[in-house]
């Protein structure tokens, strides 16, 4: 087999950093990712480069190789590990699930030792984790949202996401074969989603109860009155019983999240005082002093 100059394959310097070398893949990855580029020989270039990034992005195989690499080898020259190559290494065969490598990468870090060269075992890809934000009336009504993720190389791909009803901050949904690719015919891994909930102007969520504050007058809140609060399923009407103080809190039973015990919405009631704006309302609030004169609130 021929021996592979990773370097060269990312165009970087033997005493790359890890940022350079991160770069240079994100770049080149980006150039020949099967997606983008349908270009004959693409492919096999962006494995070549997928390959380099593997081995010197990690600083166990980067030290091992560079050892190697310091005996003279040179790009395409005939090559074959020296005897107890990797001994007590414990190289992980395709730890990045990426996909398959050449026989010179195998002979190196596909191996345990210097034994005989083996197939590389069928490996399930890694999970992959990322976030995903939904407003508060998709987590009541449940649907779809598309996420957009960057698989690593720069290159991005667009999911549609299916939310359940009655999904809460910090829930994670799963979806099967989303995640890294497999080794060896293994399976990919899975996607795994954090949902996150992003404030609402009207509702603050409380597991699966919703709150929300209702201002009502002066005279409402006194004498009772049945008024219009909104809601996750729309609008409904609700009687503020007579002598209702600001603060109060009046339940919807139900009309909170949906679960297997639904949550219920919590109306917290919110006493304005309108602006006394000519003398006829002033003289108003005078006639209210007068017959309330024995009322002292901070008592």
């Amino acid at each position: 087999m021929e021996f592979k100059d990773y370097y060269d394959t990312l165009g970087v310097k033997p005493d790359a950093s890890e940022a350079d070398i991160k770069a240079a893949f994100r770049k080149l990855a980006r150039k020949y990712h099967p997606d983008k580029n349908k270009d004959a020989g693409a492919e096999e270039k962006f494995k070549a480069v997928n390959e380099a990034n593997e081995v010197l992005r990690d600083t166990e195989k980067r030290r091992a190789y560079d050892q190697l690499r310091a005996g003279g080898y040179r790009s395409g020259e005939q090559f074959r590990p020296p005897p107890n190559w990797g001994q007590g290494q414990g190289f992980d065969f395709n730890e990045s699930g990426e996909g398959d490598f050449s026989d010179f990468f195998e002979s190196l870090f596909g191996r345990a030792g210097g034994g005989a060269r083996h197939a590389p075992r069928a490996r399930r890809g890694r999970d992959a984790h990322a976030k995903v934000q939904i407003d508060l009336q998709t987590a009541f009504n449940g649907g779809k949202t598309r996420l957009s993720l960057d698989d690593g190389s720069g290159v991005e791909r667009v999911l549609e996401v299916k939310i359940p009803a009655g999904i809460q901050p910090a829930q994670v949904i799963r979806l099967g074969g989303q995640g890294h690719p497999g080794a060896g015919g293994g399976p990919n891994g899975d996607l795994l989603l954090e949902v996150g909930i992003r404030d609402d102007a009207r509702f603050k969520l409380d597991g699966l109860n919703v709150l929300h504050v209702l201002p009502v007058s002066p005279w409402e809140a006194a004498l009772g009155a049945t008024v219009p609060v909104p809601t996750l399923a729309g609008t409904v009407d609700l009687r503020i019983p007579a002598g209702t103080q600001s603060g109060r809190k009046l339940r919807l039973k139900g009309r909170g999240l949906p679960g297997k015990m639904a949550g219920d919405q919590l109306v917290e009631v919110s006493i304005r005082v309108p602006l006394a704006e000519n003398d006829t309302q002033r003289q108003a609030y005078e006639a209210l002093r007068t017959q309330f004169a024995h009322y002292d609130p901070r008592q």
